[in-house]
């Protein structure tokens, strides 16, 4: 999700919720600590020199019961973060405290903002001899027939 697509689902909503990809719900007493821009400046496993950019957004589960991070309170935050960063319609990296610090993409079904799983690759398969992955084919899909002829399915 992209930082625009966000602040315009800030606007249509009345209380902010944030989902983890088990289901369960970021307590709604969260704080949002930080909104950034990381810079990532690397070079990948092919020698390709890489570089990008996300916006970040911290949650932290306070204890503080008293106080909820209101829609319009998180589109001033971002907004001033523009401002004063000068940060660009980036992709959204949301941080949150599991056993470790955890980095998640970020999705909304239209009730809850979705923490979903980020994944590690490999930039460069074809460099570091990574075969691409054989297409998975269904034995319904295959001709049939008596024929064993190349090219006719059966094999």
């Amino acid at each position: 999700m992209k930082l625009s697509e966000i602040k315009h689902k800030l606007n249509e909503l009345e209380t902010i919720s944030f989902q983890l990809p088990n289901g369960d719900l970021v307590p709604n007493h969260f704080h949002v600590t930080e909104v950034g821009k990381i810079t990532k400046h690397f070079i990948d496993c092919g020698g390709t020199v890489r570089h990008e950019e996300v916006v970040n957004f911290q949650l932290w589960n306070a204890n503080d019961y008293d106080h909820r991070l209101h829609p319009e309170k998180l589109v001033n935050i971002i907004e001033l973060s523009e401002k004063v960063l000068g940060i660009e319609d980036l992709d959204i990296e949301v941080e949150y405290q599991g056993d470790t610090i955890g980095k998640f993409g970020l999705d909304f079904d239209g009730t809850h903002f979705l923490l979903t799983n980020k994944q590690t690759d490999c930039l460069a398969k074809d460099q570091c001899g990574i075969p691409v992955e054989k297409p998975k084919l269904q034995f319904s899909d295959m001709q049939t027939g008596n024929s064993c002829e190349p090219g006719s399915g059966c094999c």
